[in-house]
């Protein structure tokens, strides 16, 4: 893995530039996956080499839209801290349990590999998580997406995803962590179960040229346009010169079991 550099000194420069050369467009950019435009902050949050109260001190003094949307941020992180302090059960219980019957992990093994290792066949769930595993690090609607992706698509216990982004990630703070998961899965605070978060349609939304996806997944690098968000679409002799495989599961038969298992 390729970790960014740690320390007091650092997390000050990197706040420093952030707030010269970032924050005034974080409103607009946060979401751009290719363009990479949120603070990259939270390792030294989760260290204490930066502290929250300065960030929102400082993020304050600058104004504007883009510091109220990371003040934001920061007040959320705050909350998810405050409920685990009241619910310490919540780092591996439902805080709200809507009675999932999740698939057993022994016969969802193959497709948790598979969603570790960046190889689902959604170019834009495998490019987050080899992103995770390069740099310790997830940009956070990567983090949404591929969390959806393995609690709705694959209907995946949202504590299998919750271990792993903790084995690997460099800010990987507890609350944090289970609760951003137990929110995608719709176990949290806000228990909306439908909420399911389409990996190709939030790809063309959030990477629409594709960038992001052809920086981490390299054997779509030659796919141009949109194609590489759907490489299914290019037919089984491309797909297999390309060394990258096929769906592990069709988006409708995803929707179809979460359906199943709800009961609806």
């Amino acid at each position: 893995a390729t970790l960014a550099a740690g320390g007091e000194e650092e997390g000050r420069r990197r706040l420093t530039a952030w707030l010269r050369d970032g924050i005034a467009a974080y409103e607009d950019r946060n979401d751009d996956l290719a363009g990479d435009a949120t603070s990259r902050l939270s390792p030294h949050l989760h260290f204490g080499t930066l502290s929250p109260v300065e960030l929102v001190h400082r993020a304050r003094r600058e104004g504007g839209a883009g510091a109220d949307a990371f003040v934001r941020q920061l007040a959320w992180r705050d909350f998810h801290r405050q409920v685990l302090a009241a619910r310490p059960a919540a780092a591996t219980a439902d805080y709200r349990t809507r009675g999932d019957r999740w698939r057993p992990e022994r016969e969802a093994a193959g497709d948790i590999a598979a969603w570790r290792e960046g190889r689902t066949g959604y170019p834009i769930v495998d490019a987050a998580m080899r992103q995770l595993r390069h740099e310790g690090w997830m940009h956070n609607r990567g983090r949404l997406l591929t969390a959806s992706f393995l609690t709705k698509t694959l209907y995946v216990d949202w504590r299998v995803g919750a271990r792993h982004f903790l084995d690997l990630l460099v800010d990987g703070d507890v609350a944090n962590n289970q609760l951003n998961w137990q929110w995608v899965a719709g176990t949290g605070t806000d228990t909306r179960p439908n909420r399911v978060l389409n990996p190709v349609l939030q790809a063309k939304r959030y990477d629409p040229e594709g960038r992001y996806v052809r920086r981490w997944v390299p054997e779509l690098a030659e796919v141009e346009g949109t194609r590489v968000h759907e490489p299914w679409r290019l037919g089984d002799d491309d797909r297999a010169a390309l060394g990258y495989p096929a769906p592990v599961v069709g988006l409708g038969e995803g929707l179809e079991r979460f359906r199943r298992a709800r009961g609806r």
